[in-house]
């Protein structure tokens, strides 16, 4: 099995007893945020995408600016892919933030890595 089967079969698990799963998917790189996009859409799920973690905050109703709630949001999210690294605010700090949150801490975060720097870790 190549790795994009073996990730949408992980998905199609932890989404299992969701209707249409909601996935945001956050990643300062277009190609990648495409092709998470691609191969969450092939599995179909409902796609919305950030460039960086302070956007996804905003989407996710927990910026700065806003209150820690999701009350009179649309879009719920089931899933959280982030990469983990990124300009501003790294994919741990994204993953902090919500699981800061009671409304949004129970919500499963994926953090992946596209770099090949064995070094880094």
């Amino acid at each position: 099995m190549d790795a994009a089967s073996a990730a949408s079969s992980s998905i199609k698990g932890v989404m299992e007893n969701v209707e249409q799963p909601h996935v945001l998917a956050v990643d300062d790189s277009l190609i990648d945020r495409k092709l998470i996009e691609q191969l969450l859409i092939n599995s179909s799920c409902k796609v919305t995408t950030a460039e960086n973690g302070r956007r996804a905050l905003e989407f996710l109703g927990l910026g700065d600016d806003q209150s820690n709630t999701l009350e009179g949001r649309v879009s719920k999210v089931n899933l959280i892919i982030t990469d983990y690294c990124m300009p501003g605010m790294t994919g741990y700090e994204l993953l902090k933030r919500i699981k800061e949150s009671s409304v949004m801490k129970e919500v499963p975060v994926v953090i992946v890595s596209s770099e090949n720097v064995p070094t880094r870790a």
